[in-house]
């Protein structure tokens, strides 16, 4: 369970720390929590051996990709993540299947005030990269950003080429907005990203994880 919301103006961030699900798909029970200091040794296997399923999706940053994904890197992104999340400006869990972490989603960039909005972003491991992961995990932070959390829009740009995670954010109902040109510098080089988004309005009354139900996609544990 999370705390309740105190926010505008100081306290604990509306809807972060949770823990949200768990909700059943093929690939196992799926579950978000808060990202863990302990968690180095999982997460770093993981990415390191992922490499080549992960690298051309995600934003060039300094450092070869062991120095940046080894268990060593985690403690600074862990203390990174929580500050940020303690300051209302992300919401960031891990992706669980079966108890065991198998991944990562974050809200970030949340503004408040009349706008309301954040992105969201994700990467699921290889292994799990099927069987309805990443679809209950987003339905999941969708159906918390839009409730507890008080948003009303979340963002999510993709390459053209991610036909995964295309079908992903479909599946949980985010629309095509437009195409960024040259948006981000991934895997060394600005890169075209489509934008998709959803707004609160498109989740109601239901809510996605209910909606992942009644299609047959999902079941609630």
């Amino acid at each position: 369970m999370s705390a309740g919301p105190t926010w505008e103006g100081g306290g604990r961030h509306p809807g972060w720390p949770a823990r949200l699900g768990p909700l059943r798909v093929d690939a196992g029970l799926v579950a978000l929590r808060p990202p863990r200091l302990f968690d180095a040794s999982t997460w770093s296997r993981l990415r390191l051996r992922d490499q080549a399923h992960l690298e051309d999706w995600e934003p060039t940053a300094v450092g070869g990709w062991y120095d940046r994904n080894s268990a060593m890197s985690w403690p600074a992104q862990w203390s990174s993540l929580r500050a940020s999340a303690r300051r209302g400006q992300a919401l960031p869990f891990v992706i669980t299947v079966d108890g065991e972490l198998a991944g990562q989603i974050t809200v970030g960039n949340v503004v408040r005030g009349a706008l309301r909005s954040a992105w969201v972003g994700y990467w699921v491991a290889a292994d799990r990269a099927r069987g309805g992961v990443a679809t209950a995990a987003l339905a999941l932070v969708v159906d918390h950003c839009f409730g507890e959390a008080g948003l009303h829009r979340l963002e999510a740009t993709v390459r053209p080429e991610n036909a995964a995670s295309l079908r992903v954010l479909g599946k949980a109902g985010f629309r095509e907005e437009g195409l960024f040109l040259r948006y981000l510098d991934v895997a060394g080089d600005w890169r075209d990203h489509l934008c998709f988004a959803i707004t609160a309005e498109e989740t109601s009354p239901e809510g996605l994880v209910r909606r992942l139900v009644a299609q047959g996609r999902a079941r609630t544990a």
